[in-house]
């Protein structure tokens, strides 16, 4: 019978995969306690979170949110819990292991299903949710601009061709 403790952190797991909107497996063996402690600091505010959980802990957990994991659960892994964005935590993830070797990604939960290192690694390359929709709202506004200038051309004209007969008049 697994104790009271280890039955809590998989209760409080499972509840935390149920609403997660993604999930990065790391391997963080080497790295120190500082490290870690930055990283988890650069991912708080992003509304996502480090843990290094027991990886039998994070199985049962991860079925009882119905959840196939497979066989990504081994070796000495932590787990970055995305509970808003998913892009940015992963860029975050992407920066660190540039400049700490010894964090590595293993995968990447998303959509329902598990993916490996390198969609994890195309996500980050993506551009932020805000640069995508100003893109998005620039596309949609092209158009009307377009048509805006095209009759604000027409009264340029007109007021142009006006100022030269006055003009001429006058002379």
């Amino acid at each position: 019978m697994p104790n009271l403790k280890n039955q809590q952190k998989v209760k409080n797991l499972t509840e935390k995969f149920k609403t997660m909107k993604g999930l990065i497996l790391t391997e963080y063996h080497g790295l120190t306690v500082e490290e870690i402690s930055d990283l988890r600091s650069k991912l708080r505010p992003l509304d996502s979170e480090y843990a290094i959980v027991k990886n039998t802990l994070s199985k049962i957990a991860v079925e009882n949110a119905g959840i196939k994991a497979g066989d990504s659960f081994s070796g000495p892994i932590a787990l970055v819990i995305e509970n808003g964005d998913v892009i940015s935590p992963a860029k975050v993830v992407m920066e660190f292991t540039k400049t700490q070797a010894k964090l590595k990604i293993k995968a990447g939960f998303l959509e329902g299903k598990f993916v490996n290192a390198s969609v994890v690694r195309q996500l980050s390359e993506l551009p932020s949710k805000e640069a995508l929709i100003a893109k998005m709202l620039a596309g949609m506004n092209a158009p009307i601009t377009g048509f805006v200038d095209v009759l604000a051309a027409n009264i340029r004209g007109l007021v142009t061709v006006i100022d030269a007969i006055a003009k001429k008049q006058m002379a």
